[in-house]
């Protein structure tokens, strides 16, 4: 990888890790309060709504630093090696969680009359979304594999040419 591709997705990762622990810690902080002053059916959201988006949040953000951690690999290029499925099943997991926790959201704030249905559709889609994007890493991963399998054959394939001459 070039010097600019990894320098710009290191920039890239570092302000959305900020932006998350921003939303983390004042945005949501700032909503827990506006929360508690709304009506009571809205007050009945605020814990659901303020815990299981920190807990989104947090999956993503364990995501992105496996996404550092394989850039780093890359950049190495000791990619293709057994130490890089570990980190891709991390993100395989964290894109799962992130799934799990958007449609408990949904889940948590369909009853009653807080929030519009609209709102619970569209955190619906974003749920499928964000498991279309687990399951695109998932395929990424047994391209991975591949690769992996590929470049073992070829090491083995040299060794035995550098045998023969």
């Amino acid at each position: 990888m070039g010097r600019i591709t990894v320098l710009a997705l290191r920039v890239v990762l570092c302000m959305m890790f900020a932006g998350a622990v921003f939303i983390q810690v004042v945005m949501l902080s700032l909503l827990g309060i506006d929360l508690d002053r709304a009506d009571p059916d809205v007050a009945l959201i605020r814990t659901p709504l303020v815990v299981l988006t920190v807990l989104g949040i947090l999956a993503l953000q364990v995501a992105a630093v496996c996404v550092w951690g394989l850039l780093t690999m890359a950049r190495r290029r000791t990619v293709f090696s057994a130490g890089a499925f570990r980190l891709v099943n991390i993100v395989i997991g964290a894109f799962a969680a992130a799934s799990l926790l958007t449609v408990s959201l949904g889940i948590a704030l369909a009853p009653g009359e807080a929030v519009a249905p609209g709102v619970v559709l569209l955190l619906g889609g974003v749920a499928v979304m964000i498991a279309a994007v687990a399951l695109i890493v998932l395929v990424l991963r047994a391209l991975l594999r591949q690769a992996v399998d590929r470049d073992a054959e070829a090491r083995l394939l040299r060794t035995e040419l550098d045998e023969v001459i």
